[in-house]
């Protein structure tokens, strides 16, 4: 038996296949990504087994639609290569559970109607979502579908955290923080629980990527939170521009721009592809600002000004920093980064070892120094992991 974890986007397909034994979750079988699928894209994917790597172009037969294609190809792999593995379930992330969900849930007619009322809270991520469950649904008639939520990990955040200076009745309707990128954190939480004994104390993790987000926890718990109502909010992101003063929107309004234009800029002309004019991706501003581009130096140096920011305001927070860790592609990475996020925090005990942190990218280790107050660790994240053992223990019930 295994259990499939699903990641749809607007414009990827990311998927993992895992063992499922009565222990709960074992290997990983297989996994994969599905790129450019955007309408009149060239679809290309790439999968492991084993040992075993394959990148390669596929055919596409709708290239108005092409996650069809995209399924169809997942399906064929499954056969092919996994015909005696039956699927217990197909787990799903999605960006935002609202104030309707707080865990994983089976999903029917009227989970997917909830979420679908989430779709403009979420416009990069939520209806690819739901249009991934509703394909898999199509495909997999008897397999259950399980849904897991990247706010669900901050449901118990206070009031101080959640509230907006609004009116109360806009607050009592739904207007609030709810923080996303819950399963990276809960997996990250989990991994560093293991890993160190104060990690359970007051703990700051950078989620550093084409999204980006900071949490805090305090005994493993989200405390706080940089993104707010939506997963437009907190740090500068890939080509989202994160914390905005709304009195901007207004004045974009009064210049004529209406809610497509503003939404455009907000989430796909704005963060490192805004400031820089070159690109979201941080590996090639690297490139430019070596090769001498001043904007993709600036570009960098913002995005690392404003994840230094971040962590003295989640550490103001808590009360303190016991434990400081980078996630996710950027995070995990990018040595150059870690190095100068961790110097400008000096001041908080904060001190790196140099060789350590050149040698932990992509690993799960420690790169303070001897002598630093606060310990430092490179902990890479698994989403699908996660959101496979949230369905596994949801199907034990």
């Amino acid at each position: 038996m295994a259990i499939l974890s699903v990641n749809i986007g607007s414009s990827s397909a990311k998927f993992a296949l895992y063992a499922a034994e009565s222990h709960g979750i074992g290997a990983l079988l297989g996994s994969g990504q599905i790129d450019n699928l955007q309408p009149g894209g060239a679809p290309q994917w790439h999968w492991q087994i084993g040992t075993t790597r394959v990148q390669e172009s596929l055919a596409c037969q709708h290239p108005d639609n092409p996650h069809q294609d995209a399924l169809r190809h997942l399906q064929h792999w499954l056969q092919h290569h996994f015909a005696d593995t039956p699927l217990t379930a197909v787990v799903h992330r999605v960006v935002h559970g609202g104030d309707y969900f707080d865990r994983a849930v089976l999903v029917n007619d009227d989970v997917m109607a909830k979420l679908a009322s989430l779709n403009r809270l979420a416009p990069l991520h939520q209806p690819h979502n739901l249009a991934g469950i509703a394909r898999f649904q199509a495909a997999f008639k008897n397999v259950p579908q399980v849904a897991c939520f990247d706010t669900a990990f901050h449901a118990g955040l206070s009031p101080l955290e959640t509230t907006f200076a609004i009116p109360a009745a806009e607050t009592a309707a739904g207007i609030r923080r709810y923080g996303f990128h819950g399963l990276s954190y809960q997996y990250v939480a989990a991994q560093m629980a293991a890993a160190s004994p104060r990690a359970q104390a007051r703990m700051v993790m950078l989620h550093l990527g084409n999204g980006s987000s900071a949490c805090a926890t305090v005994n493993g718990r989200s405390s706080a939170m940089s993104m707010g109502f939506t997963a437009l909010d907190g740090l500068m992101m890939g080509s989202r521009c994160g914390y905005l003063d709304a009195g901007v929107v207004l004045h974009w309004l009064a210049e004529g721009k209406d809610h497509a234009a503003i939404e455009k800029l907000l989430y796909k002309q704005s963060g490192l592809l805004g400031v820089s004019g070159l690109s979201a991706n941080m590996r090639e501003l690297r490139q430019a600002a070596a090769a001498g581009r001043q904007q993709a130096r600036f570009a960098v140096d913002l995005y690392t000004h404003k994840a230094r920011r971040e962590v003295g305001a989640l550490t103001a927070c808590i009360g303190g920093l016991d434990v400081l860790v980078f996630t996710a592609g950027i995070g995990e990475n990018d040595a150059q980064l870690r190095h100068d996020v961790c110097h400008g925090l000096s001041y908080l005990g904060v001190a790196l070892d140099s060789g350590a942190n050149q040698a932990a990218n992509g690993q799960l280790r420690p790169i303070h120094s001897a002598d630093s107050r606060v310990e430092i660790w490179v902990c890479p994240t698994d989403e699908g992991k996660n959101a496979a053992e949230q369905a596994w223990a949801l199907l034990q019930t």
